[in-house]
């Protein structure tokens, strides 16, 4: 799997949030977007993601030599963002087997029963998600992301609402996805870098 972006810009009616943005990053490879606040680390994560259509530039992504179709990328990506809603009346279990009758997920209460112990949520998988804390929502957030096994796995802001475990758990599973997959993150926290192999700063 390759992603690549070439002179991605983004501007916002008359305000430009960046420009010229370019990288290449493959399977067994991590990258790390930086900044300061406002400096667009969340605008970019989304254009990555096809969530929202960059101004200018192109994004493609391959496997084996063979370009994945945009409608297609959501088969081949899991994201993790303070921005993403779960459906806040139904119970995880019942949020989780939605999701992954979407994206066509075999053995799925199998791949969720096993996420969920992984994430510290196992035996909250039948109480509503607003009874949720906000760590455990942050929690519950990873385990979609982790359903598909995501070639392609982004995450922002990877600490928030984490405790100490929590943030633990996530180091082992950015550990396992950047050994073969792709892991792109955006943070400016010291200790999330340590998992980038190329780092994309949008201050410079």
């Amino acid at each position: 799997m390759k992603l690549i972006a070439e002179s991605l810009s983004k501007n916002f009616s008359d305000c430009k949030i960046f420009k010229d943005i370019s990288f290449e990053v493959s399977s067994g490879q991590s990258l790390a977007i930086t900044g300061r606040n406002g400096s667009g680390k969340t605008t970019l994560i989304r254009i990555l993601s096809h969530l929202i259509p960059p101004s200018n530039g192109n994004l493609t992504l391959s496997q084996d030599s063979k370009i994945i179709q945009k409608e297609d990328f959501y088969k081949y990506i899991g994201l993790v963002g303070p921005y993403l809603e779960l459906y806040q009346d139904l119970t995880a279990q019942e949020n989780l087997l939605f999701f992954a009758r979407m994206k066509e997920i075999k053995n799925r209460e199998g791949r969720i029963a096993q996420l969920m112990e992984i994430m510290g949520l196992k035996g909250r998988e039948n109480d509503l998600v607003k009874t949720y804390s906000s760590g455990m929502k942050q929690r519950l957030k990873y385990v979609f992301a982790l359903l598909n096994e995501p070639e392609i796995l982004y995450v922002d802001e990877p600490r928030s609402n984490l405790d100490d475990q929590g943030i633990e758990t996530i180091y082992k599973i950015f550990e396992q996805q950047k050994k073969d997959k792709i892991l792109i993150i955006a943070t400016n926290e010291s200790e999330d870098l340590k998992f980038a192999d190329v780092q994309v700063d949008l201050n410079a």
